[in-house]
């Protein structure tokens, strides 16, 4: 008798897999670490990832958008970008999300501070300092000040 249990069938594994993704996201390299000890081989834990991943059960973009999003209260993008890469998250979605919610965060920071979109170069500047003392990068702050010129907000 072994000590470890019998590995699920594919259905097993793959009810187990939907049990996880209903709870919350997860990425491919979490879901396949959390399912390995299940499956019955290295192959069918692949091919279950990849049947999710058709029917767009398995996400790493959406994966990627929720943790940021979470993480983006606390953290800046710097931190977002290597969480996500330690979730096993490919380092272009990691870095294009990790970008987009900061830019996000810098116009609903803009947005709750001044009402009207600045009208001169000094009212500018003054939005620019105020967003650097704020830790935000150039890019993300000449992106949140080129859409409050617009008058588009979030």
């Amino acid at each position: 008798m072994s000590d470890q249990p019998a590995a699920d069938s594919p259905a097993e594994l793959k009810a187990r897999a939907l049990r996880f993704l209903a709870r919350r996201e997860h990425s491919r390299a979490e879901l396949s670490r959390k399912l390995a000890p299940h499956a019955e081989s290295a192959e069918a834990l692949l091919f279950l990832l990849d049947e999710l991943e058709k029917r767009k059960q398995l996400s790493d973009e959406r994966y990627a958008e929720v943790r940021a999003h979470w993480m983006a209260r606390k953290y800046g993008a710097a931190k977002i970008r290597q969480d996500l890469k330690a979730k096993g998250v490919a380092e272009e979605v990691a870095a294009r999300v990790s970008t987009d919610v900061e830019l996000e965060r810098a116009r609903g920071i803009l947005a709750r501070k001044y009402r009207d979109a600045a009208t001169t170069a000094e009212e500018k500047a003054r939005r620019m300092r105020f967003l650097q003392g704020r830790g935000f990068s150039f890019d993300t702050i000449r992106g949140a000040l080129a859409v409050d010129e617009e008058g588009v907000r979030s």
